[in-house]
């Protein structure tokens, strides 16, 4: 894949001079995320360009409510200049979060020509943001490649959420405990895989913020089991580790306000609570690597952030962004279609691990 520069401005226009000084680690911060797994940066991102992301996404949001509208599935286009409570309007009128709108990422199976996803400029801006790349070079290096495992995640009050037969969530709901290292294939195991976690508005306790166990990734990676039952009824049936196999007693939530940044180790076990507020979580979850290292979903494309050796390589070229990822999504309606049995995206496929029983 070739990588370009484009007409992208930076978001380094959007940042304050105290925010561009402050935005490496220090070496307490370091420390911390050495010996816990984690750390929250505060302040990492600016409110201009979470505030353009927002109005970009509000684009998408029309675009899936004008849609519908004309298909005859919404009597109403909820015309509400809040994103959080128009996107609530239209999970409640449609019972569907339409999670694929929004991402920027594909399915790993049944993926169809037609298959929508969102790539534009704003949200590209936040990927390559100075500021976060600053916190990102601290723990890996100055040789930074954005890793395709990212997600936009909008998760509206489970209060909202259609549900199972079992009543829980069956869209959008707290997440199972699990590792990222775990959620990549095999090959991807001695990636230094960097995990950035980061919301557009605050997030309090009530709206379901990550929690994370303290010092778990020293452990390195540990059994996800699927199909497992063991953790509550609320997550049965999906790939996680047991509650059992890790101290969930040190259980820490992790609130964070708007355009602090949560950084975390690629073994550190990690999930999120139910949002049982009546506002959205809408969050960001981005990996980053060192340049060269395999990404562990290498049919999705991933990009040069940044290069202190090669700088005329960082890729900001939102067009071709959409482009490499329109040139995925015809690959990828060829194969996997019915399961995954071209391409294999995860490692947890046998059942009976001692550790599952």
């Amino acid at each position: 894949m070739g990588y370009a520069t484009g007409p992208l401005k930076s978001a380094l226009e959007n940042e304050t001079i105290e925010q561009r000084e402050m935005s490496y680690l220090t070496n307490g911060q370091i420390k911390h995320f050495n010996e816990n797994g984690y750390v929250v940066v505060e302040n990492v991102i600016d409110g201009k360009s979470l505030d353009a992301m927002i109005e970009e996404y509000s684009g998408v949001l029309d675009t899936v409510i004008n849609t519908l509208y004309e298909q005859g599935i919404l009597k109403d286009r909820f015309e509400n200049p809040d994103f959080g409570d128009r996107f609530m309007e239209l999970v409640k009128a449609s019972g569907s979060v339409h999670s694929q709108h929004f991402d920027f990422s594909l399915p790993f199976q049944n993926v169809e020509p037609n298959t929508p996803f969102w790539f534009g400029p704003a949200l590209l801006n936040l990927l390559t943001h100075n500021c976060l790349l600053d916190a990102v070079e601290s723990l890996i290096g100055p040789e930074i490649y954005s890793n395709p495992v990212q997600h936009v995640r909008i998760k509206p009050p489970e209060s909202i959420l259609p549900k199972d037969k079992l009543g829980f969530p069956s869209q959008r709901g707290a997440t199972q405990w699990h590792q990222d290292s775990g959620v990549v294939v095999s090959e991807a195991s001695e990636t230094e895989m960097l995990t950035v976690w980061f919301s557009l508005q605050d997030t309090d306790l009530e709206q379901g913020p990550l929690k994370v166990i303290p010092g778990s990734h020293k452990r390195k990676l540990l059994t996800h089991c699927p199909k497992y039952n063991g953790n509550g009824p609320e997550f049965a049936g999906k790939t996680q580790i047991p509650e059992k196999n890790f101290e969930i007693e040190k259980m820490k939530p992790l609130p964070v306000k708007r355009g602090d940044a949560i950084l975390m180790n690629r073994y550190t076990v990690h999930g999120s609570l139910s949002n049982v507020s009546n506002r959205i979580r809408w969050s960001l979850d981005l990996r980053y690597n060192p340049i060269g290292q395999t990404t562990g979903r290498e049919v999705f494309p991933g990009f040069i952030a940044r290069s202190r050796q090669h700088p005329e390589r960082e890729f900001r070229d939102a067009t071709k962004w959409r482009e490499n990822w329109l040139e995925t999504r015809e690959r990828m309606s060829k194969i996997n279609q019915g399961g995954q049995k071209d391409i294999k995206f995860g490692r947890w496929e046998e059942e009976g691990h001692l550790d599952c029983a």
